[in-house]
């Protein structure tokens, strides 16, 4: 398969290639920042262009059977507002649409946990625990909104082009080791239990991405892609009781089990965030920054 990656330059994207390649694929990377390495590589394509001009990605997405699209401002606060809401929702149209134009049929979009509000939010909403794709949604910064519409977008194209099949990925916090997550959601109490204390690796990431190019769904789908624990060494119960006493548990937490439910995910796509496979086909990847 010869897979489209916007966003192939990020630090998420450069696992997904890397995985992708190593399972067989070809993958054709699409960013604006150049790639950290210039060595030609089997099976890998650069192309310079912006999601935000629709006919460079048009171009970029030729010959490709599939679409990976993660490139995006990532969190609101560096940029104003709308340059972030904007970029994001114009991008993920565009990727959209010119996967169509190129006859690709099979895509895989970058959520995140944040798509119903999370982080960004002044006082985050939580209607119960463990939270899955049921989840009311009550985002109201510029970023979780355009996630949300991303998803809104792929809604509107599953239903106008019935053959495509489109999986939205609701990422929470990428990292490469439990541990770094752990430094990050540790920074302060608030923005811990503002995110749940949640976090992905860049492997399982990865993983999820290229498990749902091949998954038997029709339409659009979204999932939780989320480690199954917290970051946190205290038990999810005293957490919950801490933070948030008044949130229903649709099911209790045990131990440090996470406050996102990846049941659809692993029911679906047959992905779990711990999957040894994937973990050790890399050990020592190094993911570099990028955007």
């Amino acid at each position: 398969m010869k897979i489209a990656l916007t966003g192939g330059s990020g630090r998420l994207g450069q696992a997904i290639q890397a995985e992708a390649r190593r399972r067989g694929h070809g993958v054709v990377s699409i960013d604006l920042m150049q790639p950290t390495s210039q060595e030609p590589a089997p099976n890998l394509w650069f192309i310079k262009a912006d999601t935000r001009n629709f006919e460079q990605l048009e171009k970029a997405f030729e010959g490709c059977d599939a679409l990976i699209h993660m490139a995006a401002i990532p969190s609101p606060g560096k940029l104003p507002d709308h340059q972030v809401h904007n970029n994001n929702v114009v991008g993920s149209y565009n990727a959209l649409r010119a996967a169509v134009e190129q006859g690709i049929t099979i895509v895989c979009l970058a959520s995140s946990v944040n798509a119903i509000g999370l982080l960004f939010s002044q006082n985050p909403r939580f209607d119960y625990f463990p939270i899955d794709e049921a989840h009311p949604n009550y985002c109201e910064d510029p970023y979780s909104l355009s996630k949300w519409i991303g998803e809104q977008q792929a809604d509107a194209f599953a239903r106008r082009y019935p053959d495509m099949r489109i999986a939205s990925m609701r990422f929470h916090l990428t990292a490469e080791t439990r541990a770094d997550g752990a430094r990050i959601n540790s920074t302060n109490d608030k923005l811990g239990a503002k995110q749940l204390w949640g976090y992905t690796r860049f492997d399982a990431a990865a993983d999820a991405c290229l498990r749902s190019l091949e998954a038997r769904f029709s339409g659009h789908e979204v999932f939780y892609i989320v480690a199954p624990d917290t970051t946190e060494e205290t038990d999810s119960r005293a957490l919950a009781a801490r933070y948030y006493p008044d949130v229903k548990m649709k099911s209790m937490l045990e131990g440090r089990q996470s406050f996102f439910s990846t049941a659809k995910a692993e029911r679906v796509l047959g992905w779990v965030h711990d999957n040894p496979q994937a973990a050790a086909n890399n050990p020592n990847q190094k993911y570099p920054e990028g955007t």
